[in-house]
């Protein structure tokens, strides 16, 4: 019959609101305090976010089941499981905490909390270009000024080619990670840092990796989805702790790139009133 769906799916309307709001609040300021001490309630939240997709799912298919039942007939015959229950909901997976795990990113034009890009120009202007002739290829930094504050060397569990000033902001950030979740710290890899080109699709534009103030990483060494609005688990956490250093987050860019982590136009002007760029 359709009255038992039809209930089914009226509670879990009724209820849904309220899982959303309770979400909301905990993310908000007031439930949520810091990357350093809430790693663990932040990977609860990516859980319960990620279920809370998962009905939303799971309730349009049942809108669709109960429109093609015929009002007063039989419905199809419900599914059963080992034990020969009825399965309404199939239980949702990953009950396995996984860092590389895919899931939502929440209010994703708001993840950097008023941090702004410093921008291929306005690196120009403070800076210089790292180099004068660009192609679509990584080449080295040729710029003799930037070039002496270049270093190259490993940093927390990964090695890169940075300019000083964000070598050291980067082991902050990794050494904070390291103490409150060295689990997820031991799972950090990076898809690069320094790459002096030109931004593909552009004739002279210079992105934040050219200047080496931008790092990109991953989990377990599986890149991430490009422009697809989710990311994996573990960098809605490290995300944080950027966030504390003054990093911006690429998941707030218009086009999403949630591996991405370039300093702030804000620690960039910093740098440079305490003479260390």
């Amino acid at each position: 019959m359709r009255v038992l769906p039809a209930i089914i799916l009226a509670v879990a309307l009724m209820l849904l609101p309220g899982i959303w709001f309770a979400l909301k609040w905990a993310l908000s300021e007031e439930g949520f305090e810091g990357a350093a001490v809430d790693s663990t309630a932040r990977i609860e939240i990516e859980m319960l976010r990620q279920q809370i997709e998962d009905l939303q799912v799971r309730l349009s298919d049942l809108r669709s089941e109960v429109a093609r039942l015929p009002v007063g007939g039989a419905s199809a015959p419900a599914t059963a499981d080992a034990d020969g229950e009825q399965e309404i909901w199939a239980q949702t997976p990953g009950a396995d905490l996984d860092y590389a795990q895919v899931v939502l990113i929440a209010d994703r034009t708001n993840v950097n909390q008023g941090l702004q890009v410093a921008g291929g120009s306005y690196l120009s202007e403070k800076l210089g270009r790292p180099r004068e002739d660009l192609n679509d290829n990584c080449q080295p930094m040729t710029n003799p000024d930037l070039k002496a504050k270049l270093i190259t060397e490993q940093v927390g569990p990964i090695r890169v080619s940075m300019l000083q000033p964000a070598i050291t902001s980067l082991k902050v950030v990794f050494e904070n990670i390291r103490s409150v979740d060295p689990d997820l710290y031991a799972r950090i890899n990076t898809a690069g840092a320094l790459c002096v080109r030109r931004i593909r699709g552009t004739q002279n534009s210079l992105s934040t990796h050219s200047y080496g103030l931008a790092v990109d990483l991953n989990i377990d060494g599986q890149l991430d989805n490009f422009t697809d609005g989710k990311t994996q688990l573990g960098l809605t956490i490290i995300a944080d702790f950027f966030n504390d250093e003054g990093w911006v987050w690429g998941a707030g860019f218009r086009r999403e790139d949630s591996m991405h982590f370039e300093i702030s136009r804000r620690q960039l002007d910093q740098w440079l009133a305490e003479g260390k760029l």
